[in-house]
This record gives C-alpha cells, sequence and structure tokens, in this order.
C-alpha cells in the first residue's frame, strides 16, 4: 500500500489551474521532489530516535514473560493456556499472543524472549511510520479542497516531525516499546487505523457489483474491527471507526459487507472465547475489575506521567502551532466544488435526515475529530479505573491517540503570492513553537528518568519506573532472558528447591525473607503408590506474586500461580481490596491453596504460621455448589456439553464473586462450619 500523489487524488472533474499559473507557483508540492524527501526522512530519522531510545532501555518485563509461558504452552500443544489443564487467558492482549506465537513458528530462535523483543520493535517503531504518514495525509487536504488548489498545499510545505517526538523522547514510551508487553502493538494498530482512515476520507466512494468494498476499504473494515482483539478496551475504536465507515454514504449492501467483513474475526474469537474459557473477557479483565472505578487513584496516576515530564507544555505549544496551520490553511483561497457528470458534488452529499443535509462523515477534519475524541475516552477510561502499577504504562496509548493530528507540522515555505504580510508573521511563529518543542524533547532526552533520587522504589500511590525496579532487583542493565531474573531475589533458591522435590509439593515463599521457601511435602502416598514409593511424575505447585519470571524458569509440568488473580481464578473471583495497592487489590489468602492441594493430612506438617482452622474452613468453602461450577467452567474436559455451558454461562461466570477470607465464604454458600482442628488427636 503506498501513499497516492496529489495529482492522483484530485478528482476527475477538479478545476484547471488559472490561467496566469499563480497557485502552480508553489503547488509544485505534488511535483517537488524534495518534499517527499524531506518528509520520509524525518520519519526515518524519527524511527531512528525512538529505536535509539528503544535499544538503549530495552529489557522484558516480569509480565511480559507472562505472555510468553502461554506461548510455550502453545508450542507443546497443550493449548492457549498458562497452566496445562486450566483454560485460562492470562494475557489480557489475544493478538500480541498469537503474533508472537506466531513469529517463533517461523524464526524458530532458541530464547523466545528474543522473539518478544523483535516484534515488539518492529510494532513499535511501525506506529510511527503509520502516524506520520497518517497526518500527511490529513494536511495533503481534503476532496472538497484539494490540496494542490486550497491553503497551505498552495505552496511549498516542509513537514517537521513536531506530536511524535513529544512521544518518543519520553523515558516510559522508550521503556514499553520492548518489555515483552503489547504497548507497541496496541500503538501500531491505533495509527494504522488512523493512516487508513485518513486515506479513506480522501478516496471518492467506490464500491464493486452487489456492494462489495475495494481492496482498501474491505482492509479497513478488518483492521478497524481487530480492536478488541488488541486490547479489549480498544472496542471503542473499534466501533467509533466502523460507525464512522459505516453510516458514511453508501448503499445498504456495502454496509451489510462491511459488518460482516469487520465483523467476522472478533465475533468469531469471541464465541470461541466463551466455550473454550468460560468467560467473555481475559482472566485478566477480571482480575483488575476493568469496570470498576477508582477516580482518585486514576488521577494520581495521570499526574505521575504529567508532572515529571512538565507534558503539558509541549501539547500546548504543539496544538497552537497546529491551530495556526489550519487557520493559515483555511484563509487561502477556496475553489468551486468539483462536481460530478450528474451535477451532485463528487463523493461529498451529506445523509438527509427529515429533509435536512447532514455534513457528510467522509471527510478529514470528522476523521480527525473522531480520533480526538477517542483520545480523550480512552485517557478517562484508564483514569476512572486508577491507571496502573506501572509509571505511565496504561496512558501511553491515549497520549499516542491524542498526537496523531499533531504528529507533524506544515510549515509554508519560499515565495507566498499574495499573502507575504501574513506568511512574515505565520513562519517565524510556526519555527518558534517547533523549536520550542525541540528543546523540551532535548531536555527529556538528557533527563530520562523523572526519579532520579530513588527510580526503582513504589510511590505511596503504588505506582513504580517498573524497568528500574528490576534493573536494581536483578542486577542487570538489560534484563532480556528469563534467566537474567535468576539473580531476582528468591529466585535460585526456588529452582534449587524445586529441582530438589521428588516426592511433589506446594512451595510458598516466606514473608520477609530474601531467599526462604516454604516447602509443603505430601505426607501421604498418592493414589496407586505404596507408602514411601516415589512418584513418576510428582505434582508441584508454586504460589508467588512475580508470575512471569517463576513460571518461565520452571518446566511446563509445573503448576504457577499468583495471589493478585492474573493466573488464578479463585484470586480473580475475590472483591478487590478498596485500599489495596493498584493492579495488585485483589489477594488469595495462602491457606486457599494448601487446601486446593491436598498435601497435608496431619495438620502438625503445616508450616507455624498456618492456621489448620483456616485450612479446613478453605476446604469446605470449595466445596460451595457456585464455586464448584466455576472450576469445572475452565478444568473440566472440553467436551460440546461443556462448550455450550460455558457459552451460556459465560457472563454468569465472570460476576462470580467469592470472600477471601474462608470462614466467611463458608458462611455465604451456606455451608456447615468445620469443627476446630484438634491438633493433640494427630501424631507429632
Amino acid at each position: 500500500m503506498s501513499s497516492p500523489t496529489l495529482a492522483e487524488s484530485q478528482p476527475e472533474t477538479a478545476p484547471p489551474h488559472p490561467p496566469n499559473g499563480r497557485l502552480a507557483v508553489a503547488g509544485g508540492f505534488a511535483r517537488a521532489h524534495w518534499a517527499p524527501l524531506t518528509f520520509w526522512g524525518s520519519v526515518l530519522a524519527v524511527v531512528a530516535v525512538f529505536f535509539a531510545g528503544a535499544w538503549e532501555r530495552r529489557w522484558i518485563a516480569d509480565d511480559g514473560l507472562i505472555v510468553l509461558r502461554t506461548v510455550r504452552n502453545m508450542l507443546a500443544g497443550n493449548g492457549v493456556v498458562f497452566n496445562a489443564g486450566e483454560r485460562v487467558e492470562a494475557n489480557t492482549s489475544t493478538l500480541w499472543t498469537m503474533l508472537i506465537y506466531a513469529a517463533q513458528r517461523v524464526l524458530n530462535l532458541p530464547q523466545i524472549e528474543v522473539v518478544a523483543l523483535i516484534v515488539a520493535l518492529v510494532t513499535s517503531m511501525s506506529a510511527v511510520v503509520f502516524a506520520m504518514w497518517g497526518a500527511r495525509v490529513m494536511w495533503a487536504g481534503t476532496r472538497r479542497h484539494p490540496a494542490r488548489h486550497h491553503g497551505l498545499m498552495t505552496s511549498k510545505v516542509l513537514m517537521l516531525p513536531l506530536g511524535i517526538v513529544v512521544y518518543v523522547v519520553l523515558p516510559p514510551a522508550r521503556d514499553f516499546a520492548t518489555s515483552g508487553l503489547e504497548t507497541g502493538l496496541v500503538i501500531a494498530w491505533i495509527a494504522l487505523v488512523w493512516l487508513l482512515l485518513q486515506r479513506w476520507a480522501r478516496a471518492p466512494h467506490s464500491q464493486h457489483p452487489i456492494g462489495i468494498p475495494t481492496a482498501e476499504t474491505a482492509f479497513l473494515a478488518i483492521v478497524a474491527g481487530l480492536g478488541p482483539l488488541v486490547r479489549p478496551e480498544l472496542a471503542i475504536v473499534s466501533v467509533c471507526a466502523l460507525a464512522l465507515i459505516f453510516f458514511a454514504r453508501s448503499s445498504m449492501l456495502h454496509r451489510a459487507w462491511l459488518v460482516v467483513i469487520a465483523g467476522f474475526l472478533p465475533l468469531a474469537y469471541q464465541l470461541w472465547r466463551m466455550s473454550y474459557y468460560g468467560l467473555p473477557y481475559p482472566n485478566t479483565a477480571v482480575a483488575k475489575d476493568a469496570g470498576g472505578s477508582k477516580w482518585g487513584q486514576g488521577f494520581a496516576y495521570l499526574l505521575d506521567l504529567a508532572g515529571p515530564y512538565w507534558l503539558a507544555l509541549p501539547m500546548l505549544v504543539g496544538l497552537g502551532a497546529i491551530v495556526i496551520s489550519a487557520a493559515w490553511a483555511a484563509a487561502g483561497p477556496r475553489p468551486a466544488r468539483p462536481t460530478s457528470s450528474s451535477g451532485d458534488v463528487t463523493g461529498r452529499r451529506g445523509v438527509t435526515v427529515a429533509g435536512r443535509e447532514l455534513p457528510a462523515l467522509r471527510s478529514t477534519p470528522v476523521v480527525t475529530a473522531l480520533f480526538v475524541a477517542v483520545g480523550v475516552v480512552l485517557a478517562l477510561y484508564s483514569v476512572r479505573v486508577g491507571g496502573d502499577f506501572m509509571h505511565g504504562r496504561v496512558l501511553l496509548p491515549p497520549l499516542f491517540t491524542l498526537l496523531l493530528p499533531l504528529a507533524v507540522l506544515p510549515i509554508p515555505v519560499g515565495r507566498q503570492t499574495g499573502r507575504d504580510r501574513q506568511w512574515r508573521f505565520v513562519l517565524p511563529v510556526l519555527i518558534g513553537g517547533w523549536l520550542v518543542v525541540m528543546g523540551w524533547a532535548v531536555t527529556v532526552s538528557i533527563a530520562q528518568d523523572p526519579f532520579p533520587d530513588k527510580a526503582e522504589s513504589i510511590t505511596s500511590n503504588g505506582i513504580v519506573d517498573e524497568r528500574a525496579f528490576y534493573l536494581q532487583r536483578t542486577g542487570h542493565k538489560h534484563p532480556l532472558l528469563a534467566r537474567d531474573y535468576l539473580d531476582f531475589p528468591r529466585m535460585q533458591e526456588l529452582i534449587t528447591q524445586v529441582r530438589a522435590n521428588m516426592t511433589g509439593a506446594v512451595f510458598l515463599p516466606v514473608g520477609g525473607a530474601q531467599d526462604r521457601w516454604d516447602v509443603v511435602e505430601f505426607d501421604h502416598p498418592l493414589p496407586g503408590l505404596q507408602p514411601f514409593e516415589i512418584p513418576d511424575d510428582p505434582q508441584k505447585t508454586v504460589v508467588f506474586l512475580n508470575l512471569g519470571m517463576t513460571s518461565m524458569n520452571l518446566p511446563l509440568d509445573v503448576k504457577v500461580y499468583d495471589t493478585v488473580g492474573l493466573a488464578t481464578p479463585l484470586a480473580a473471583h475475590t472483591d478487590r481490596m478498596v485500599d489495596g495497592r493498584i493492579g495488585h487489590d485483589k489477594y488469595l489468602p495462602l491457606d486457599w491453596y494448601l487446601a486446593d492441594a491436598g498435601v497435608v493430612e496431619n495438620p502438625n506438617n503445616y508450616p507455624e504460621w498456618v492456621d489448620p482452622d483456616w485450612i479446613e474452613q478453605a476446604k469446605v468453602a470449595l466445596t460451595c455448589p457456585a464455586t464448584v461450577e466455576l472450576r469445572k467452567s475452565y478444568s473440566d474436559p472440553l467436551t460440546l456439553e461443556r462448550r455450550k455451558e460455558n457459552v451460556v454461562n459465560a457472563f454468569s461466570y465472570a460476576q462470580y464473586r467469592i470472600n477471601r477470607i474462608p470462614a466467611y465464604e463458608v458462611q455465604r454458600c451456606g455451608l456447615p462450619m468445620p469443627p476446630e482442628v484438634d491438633l493433640d488427636a494427630y501424631p507429632r
């Protein structure tokens, strides 16, 4: 797909050049060789700056390793799961998981972490290209006012990078350009939709027989429909983009085709997800209560990103420069609107409602306004749910979306026939604004980190510079591989303990200790084994908050769970703690894991900190009929009947909640409370 030249984009009936040729003096923009060369040169320069910054801060986050555990299971034939035998969608981005899986299938590298790094860099750099390209199309004009006959494009124009620079110099943007998380994919998808919609707004409506869309319109519909698979909240972008092309003037057959083309993949996956996982959205959305609200925490998160970098300064200056450029363009001569042979304005007629013609939706201003609105909505959503515990992460896509119309700044240069006085004012103002933003960018690039004193510390709001945190904890400048995290506290000892265990056990971290684990072994023979007989396949379960580094450094036959619910459905279905740290405000006590594993029959064999009564209460709570049904949805064999049950009950499963305190959960379910445990009744 290539950008059409300005000459190619004009309607066939566009008015000819005036006889005196004055509009053609700089209308050579379409023909001037330096204009596209300078633009694409600036694109390469920004990509180079972004790549250099991302490479300098390259790393893979612990949460990024969670995705790779799922990919390992897929490669091993265990399904799209985190733990074999349990259908849990522990990754928020479906498309990111599938992209890494496909890339590993093609590249077949020994370290899958390197594959994730490559894919993250490619998607992040692609986002820059799509964003600037789309902004170039936006500034090139509209079908109503063709570029070579109106506004800025009657002159030679130098397009300088502006808003895109604001994004690429931010330290968190550079951090999450790698990280193993889906941020690069998210902004690349948003930028691609931006580019495709801007091109769609410029092109006259066309369709094949029986309303079949053209290849480019069909591609736009397919890409726009992928939003929920990139991240669930991006359904907002999908709905807005698809509504725009649906309600634009076209035939009903054309619209029907668009619905089918755009909806097939997301709807097919949604049906599969509900039948496979028993949930209408990823388990991570249940764990984090994505529909909940924590406005106070969200505003603190917003200030945590905007404050240290004085982000308001380049945003306001950039906005002012863009407004002046737009005003300069609007003040230019307005030619007659081109018409078709039938007398209608070419492709511009709006929709008529109650005898009144509404403005045409298929236009550059409408597309641009749509993305501004979408960026605001995405930002408000992120603030509403409380943001995240990683500095800047979930606000990066909304910020990127809001910067799209500001991505490049068109500066008219050369002779300005008939507008010299205005030009002498506009040019220095635009260049001055651009220099202010560039000065800010250089300052931020030099300063690098927002928290120079204790970058790795968790703030009072629970927010942390995640990359700095793991650099400090592991001692690695670039923790890229899972084995780099073996230097994280407890990891070496855990691997040693798991390898040494021959009978099966539950491995629990000892609170307050950096390198100690409680190994709760089976104190009774497993079914089919004699006393003291070692099983061929010992059952090993590890429970630890840092899910990625743990699961990627252990074999797939070791079950790995967390206490906040990303890969543990029971923890995900607990109630959110009001004052809990954002992203970690659910917690399932370790007693539940011991009760479920059934490793101990003699309560005297529990660690000293364990209350045997809690264990017995948890065992009873696990028999709650609704809880049993929930657990069947993701652990029972996947028969056709199971799939039907999961689809029918997916939404009720998602809303189901348990009480983290075993005794309260027993009462909630109306079950009999177990008697207190008499330790003296068991041998010591």
